[in-house]
C-alpha cells in the first residue's frame, strides 16, 4: 500500500557551515583555509588509485588543488564540506551533500576522500554520522543515498558496513573519464535511521575503543543489537 504523504512538505536546502562531532567536524569547504591540508592529505603514494573512482583527477601541484577548491566551494549542489580531523585540526578529507532533492527529501552523500588522517578510523565513520544524522534529525529528509561504480567493490563493502541497503544498479548510468560506469546504488531512509543511529553513537562511544585505538565491537554489530 502507498504511504499517505499528503502532509508531506519540501525539505530545507542543506546549508550547515559547522556540524560539530567527538572525532571529526564537517566544515563548508573554504579555499583560503583547507587547501593546503587537502593537498597535503592527497600528496601520498597511492593517490593515483584512491582517485581512481572520484570524478577529478589528483591534484598535480597546489595550484592544481586551490584551483579545485575554489571551484568546488562556489557550487551548490554538489555542496562540499571540509572533514576536520580534531585531533591534529587538519582538513584530512571531504566529501559532498549532492543531487540535492528538495521536494522528495532525497539527497545523496558522495565525492569522498578521506585522507591517511581519517581513513578507517572513528573519524571517517562520525563523518557520515555527522551528515546523516544532519540530514535525517535536523533538515527532515527521508530518503539518504550513496553511489559508486559498480566496480568500486570498496565502495559497495563500505556503503553495506556504514547500514545502506543495497538497491540496484543503473547499467551504462555515467561516462566518467572516458569510461562507461554501470552505477551501484544504496540507500538509508527516515524508517532506518533510528536503529542505524543508536548503532553510530554505540560504536563511536570512546567506551568502544581499547586502549590502542582498537574497536571492540564492529558497527554491523552495533545496528544488529535489538
Amino acid at each position: 500500500m502507498a504511504e499517505d504523504m499528503q502532509h508531506w512538505t519540501p525539505r530545507p536546502t542543506p546549508d550547515a557551515p559547522l556540524l560539530e562531532g567527538q572525532y571529526a567536524n564537517l566544515e563548508r569547504l573554504d579555499p583560503a583555509r583547507h587547501t593546503e591540508a587537502l593537498f597535503a592529505a592527497a600528496n601520498i603514494p597511492n593517490i593515483a588509485a584512491k582517485f581512481e573512482w572520484l570524478y577529478e583527477y589528483p591534484p598535480q601541484n597546489l595550484a592544481a588543488m586551490q584551483d579545485w577548491t575554489t571551484a568546488a566551494a562556489a557550487g551548490k549542489d554538489p555542496l562540499f564540506y571540509a572533514v576536520i580531523d580534531k585531533q591534529t585540526g587538519q582538513a584530512a578529507g571531504r566529501q559532498a551533500f549532492m543531487r540535492i532533492d528538495e521536494a522528495n527529501g532525497a539527497i545523496e552523500l558522495g565525492s569522498i576522500y578521506w585522507g591517511p588522517l581519517i581513513a578507517r578510523k572513528p573519524a571517517a565513520t562520525e563523518a557520515l554520522y555527522l551528515a546523516a544524522a544532519y540530514v535525517f534529525d535536523t533538515l527532515g529528509y527521508r530518503r539518504f543515498e550513496w553511489k559508486c561504480n559498480n566496480d568500486n567493490l570498496p565502495s559497495k563493502l563500505a556503503a553495506q558496513r556504514f547500514g545502506f541497503t543495497a538497491e540496484g544498479v543503473f547499467r551504462q548510468h555515467l561516462v566518467v573519464k572516458g569510461k562507461n560506469r554501470d552505477t551501484a546504488w544504496f540507500a538509508m531512509t527516515d524508517k532506518d535511521w533510528p536503529r542505524l543511529k543508536d548503532g553510530y553513537q554505540t560504536w563511536l562511544d570512546p567506551a568502544n575503543f581499547d586502549g590502542t585505538g582498537q574497536q571492540k565491537r564492529r558497527l554491523s554489530a552495533c545496528f544488529n543489537v535489538s
